[in-house]
C-alpha cells in the first residue's frame, strides 16, 4: 500500500490534435475579446480622455493648443445660458421620471394582467424604439405644428384652441419629454414585463385568496417583487435623460428663450457654433462628473443585490 501510495500521479498529456484545437479556440476567443476591448476603448475610453485634456485648454483644432487652466470653466459658469442648461435638465429629468418612469411600469402590469393578443401588443410598444430617433423626433414636429398639426386638430375636435406646442416657454419642455416617454416606451415596458414575468404566481394567488383586487396585488405584491429593478431603471433614466439632445437640437433649437437649452445641447453650441471646444468640453467634463455619481450608485445598488442572492 506504502508503494502504491508512493508513486507519482501519471499525468494525460493532450492528442496534439486536441491541443491544437484547444489552442486555435482559445486564440479565437481572445481575438473577438481584443476587438471589441480596441473598439470600446477607441470609441469610449479615447474621447473621455479627449474631453478632459480639451477641457484645459484653448483649442480650435487649427492652432495649436495652447493650457488654459480652469479659464474655461470660468467662462462657461459666467454664461447666462449655463445656469438655464442646468436648470432645464434636472427640470426634463424630474419631468421624464414623472411621465416616462411610471408609464412603462402600467403598461407593463396591464399586458402582464392580459389573456389574449399579449405578444401584437408587445411589438406595437416597442415599435417606436426601433424607428431612428430622428424620425421619431421628425415625426412628432410635424404633429406639434401649430397650424395643421396633429394635435391641434384633436383639439378643434373638441372645440378648443390650439396651442403653440415649441413656441411658448410653459409648453416647450413638457413637449419634449412626451417625445422621449414616446420613443423610449417599449424598451422600459419589456424589461417591467420580464420582471413581472418572474413574479411566482403563488403569490398572485394567495393575494386573490385573500380578496385582493388588481391595486391591492400590485401595490403588496409587484412592487415589492420588483423594488429593485424599479431602483434600477430609475438610476438609468436619470442618467439617459440628463444627456438629452436630440430633442431640443431637431424640435426647437433651444428656444423659445433658452427654455429647452440643455446641457448637452449648450455643449454643442460651445463646440461648433462658436468653435470654443475648450469651453464644450469642460461642460462635458462637468456632466460627466455628475453622471458618475449616478453610475456609482447604480453599481452600489447591482452590487448589493448580488452580495444578497
Amino acid at each position: 500500500m506504502t508503494e502504491l501510495a508512493a508513486k507519482p500521479p501519471v499525468r494525460r498529456s493532450l492528442p496534439q490534435g486536441a491541443a491544437r484545437r484547444a489552442v486555435g479556440r482559445n486564440l479565437t476567443a481572445y481575438g473577438f475579446l481584443c476587438g471589441a476591448l480596441i473598439c470600446f476603448a477607441f470609441f469610449s475610453w479615447y474621447p473621455m480622455v479627449r474631453e478632459v485634456i480639451l477641457s484645459f485648454q484653448e483649442n480650435n483644432f487649427v492652432d495649436p493648443p495652447r493650457w488654459v487652466g480652469f479659464d474655461n470653466f470660468r467662462s462657461v459658469i459666467g454664461d447666462p445660458a449655463f445656469r438655464s442648461a442646468w436648470i432645464n435638465t434636472a427640470a426634463f429629468s424630474g419631468l421624464a421620471l414623472i411621465v416616462g418612469y411610471a408609464v412603462p411600469f402600467v403598461l407593463a402590469v396591464v399586458l402582464n394582467e392580459l389573456r389574449h393578443a399579449r405578444a401584437y401588443l408587445r411589438f406595437v410598444v416597442y415599435l417606436p424604439v426601433m424607428l431612428p430617433p430622428a424620425v421619431g423626433v421628425l415625426l412628432f414636429k410635424w404633429f406639434y405644428d401649430p397650424g395643421a398639426g396633429l394635435f391641434n386638430q384633436i383639439l378643434n375636435v373638441f372645440g378648443l384652441g390650439p396651442l403653440s406646442w415649441l413656441d411658448s416657454s410653459s409648453t416647450a419642455l413638457i413637449s419634449l419629454v412626451l417625445v422621449s416617454t414616446w420613443m423610449n416606451l417599449g424598451t422600459g415596458t419589456l424589461i417591467y414585463l420580464a420582471a413581472l414575468q418572474s413574479i411566482a404566481g403563488e403569490l398572485y394567488e394567495s393575494a386573490e385568496l385573500d380578496g385582493a383586487g388588481l391595486f391591492r396585488r400590485v401595490w403588496h405584491v409587484t412592487i415589492p417583487q420588483t423594488k429593485l429593478i424599479l431602483l434600477v431603471m430609475l438610476l438609468l433614466q436619470v442618467v439617459a435623460t440628463m444627456q438629452v439632445f436630440i430633442e431640443p437640437y431637431l424640435l426647437t433649437g433651444g428656444g423659445p428663450e433658452n427654455a429647452t437649452v440643455t446641457v448637452a445641447y449648450l455643449m454643442y453650441q460651445y463646440a461648433f457654433n462658436f468653435g470654443d471646444f475648450g469651453g464644450g468640453g469642460a461642460l462635458g467634463l462637468m456632466l460627466m462628473v455628475v453622471l458618475m455619481v449616478f453610475s456609482a450608485i447604480y453599481l452600489r445598488v447591482s452590487r448589493d443585490n448580488e452580495g444578497g442572492r
